[in-house]
């Protein structure tokens, strides 16, 4: 067993993948800025010094060391959202060691944070860079309390201080919390309002204290409104939500949001965001009985900001093709794109760094070969942090290894 770990471990190995870059001149693309200036047609880009210079047409190159790339009309976009995931904090699912977003105490630590669990070095994320996706949330989700911890911004670029804007707490209500207090769904909020009133009372007696000193600490920023995403699906538990996190001055996002759309005008009338699959059509569960395809389609015409989210650290990928199913049941093209760009950066405040194309910005751009929110489009030339992204993974060395170029020769033995 011990060999078969260490053989698994040396498999997973990945040099870094990110390069200096020289400035680059991206010419001729369809730049999809989800700015105020939308979509720009035969436009130029430059980049230097990791930021985005100049965007106009015709450009003048400003210097003869200038690596320049003919977009020939091809999408530009900022680089996507992963939505929220475990990647750099989970590995291989089936082997614990390598597996780090969650917290196995059945006491409640919203204190809990994975950041300083994040490998940047993990094979995963790669995997999910070269797909066009720059930044994701990581997720907490410790087990046997209704509090998963807490989580943060990372971008995807391979740097150790890769962490953007504030902490985001979660919570699970509903269904995935029903086990964690007492099987009653009444208990979940007996609970939670247990657990802000203590967070503002730090003389209560440890003997019937939920909390640690610590945790209440956390609460207590949290509740100065601070980001907290609530996994939660049925309707009836979305609205008890949003009248708990207006009574305790939380800044809620939904996630899961199944139902949402039965209550699109509550949640757009409280400025509350909603994360989902659009993917879900079919109930799994009592609290998805009214899941539908065109829920991001409803919440958006709502005025709802909607973001996609779902896929996971293994199958990130998928975002771009859940966007565009929420696109083929009636969320606007430019909105589908912004529900993977401009709306997850502003819902969890990095819009400064992630999710637009304009000036002055740090060059978080993907070049595509077609539209990105269709599933036989690819990643051409991507930039994270004004860094070239090499476009390999574990996956293509894979490939490039084993794929016959010789039939004559074992694929092993193709190339060392």
């Amino acid at each position: 067993m011990n060999h078969l770990k260490i053989l698994l471990i040396a498999s997973l190995a990945v040099l870094p993948l990110t390069i200096q870059a020289d400035d680059v001149m991206i010419r001729g693309a369809t730049i999809h800025t989800m700015s105020k200036d939308g979509t720009l047609e035969n436009t130029d880009v430059f980049i230097s010094d990791g930021k985005i210079q100049r965007i106009g047409k015709g450009l003048p190159l400003p210097k003869d060391e200038v690596s320049v790339i003919d977009a020939k009309g091809r999408p530009l976009t900022p680089g996507l959202f992963a939505g929220i995931t475990s990647l750099g904090i989970a590995e291989v699912s089936a082997v614990k060691e390598s597996v780090d977003p969650g917290l196995a105490l059945k006491e409640m630590h919203p204190e809990f944070n994975v950041v300083p669990a994040y490998n940047p070095n993990s094979s995963l994320i790669p995997v999910t860079r070269i797909e066009g996706f720059s930044f994701s949330l990581l997720g907490a989700s410790a087990q046997g309390t209704i509090f998963g911890g807490q989580g943060q911004i990372v971008t995807l670029g391979g740097a150790y201080e890769s962490f953007n804007g504030e902490p985001v707490l979660f919570i699970n209500v509903g269904r995935d919390a029903s086990s964690l207090s007492g099987d009653s769904r009444a208990a979940q909020w007996m609970l939670l309002n247990q657990v802000m009133d203590e967070a503002d009372n730090p003389t209560t007696s440890s003997e019937t204290a939920l909390l640690t000193r610590a945790g209440r600490a956390t609460i207590s920023i949290y509740a100065s409104g601070g980001k907290v995403v609530f996994n939660v699906d049925r309707a009836s538990d979305i609205l008890q939500t949003l009248h708990f996190a207006k009574n305790y001055g939380l800044n809620p996002v939904i996630s899961g949001g199944a139902e949402a759309w039965m209550v699109a005008r509550q949640l757009a009338e409280a400025g509350v965001p909603v994360l989902l699959d659009p993917l879900v059509n079919l109930p799994s569960n009592f609290d998805s009985l009214g899941s539908r395809q065109d829920n991001a389609a409803i919440l958006e015409a709502a005025g709802v900001t909607v973001a996609i989210s779902g896929a996971g650290a293994h199958n990130a990928r998928k975002q771009r093709q859940m966007a565009g199913n929420a696109v083929s049941y009636g969320l606007q093209h430019s909105s589908g794109l912004a529900a993977l760009t401009i709306n997850p950066a502003r819902i969890f405040g990095v819009e400064d760094r992630q999710g637009s194309i304009q000036k002055g910005m740090p060059a978080n751009i993907v070049l595509w070969s077609g539209d990105p929110l269709e599933v036989t489009s690819a990643a051409e030339f991507m930039m994270i942090d004004g860094k070239t992204i090499k476009m390999e993974s574990r996956q293509t060395k894979l490939r490039d290894r084993y794929l016959p170029e010789n039939p004559s020769l074992p694929r092993a033995y193709i190339k060392p």
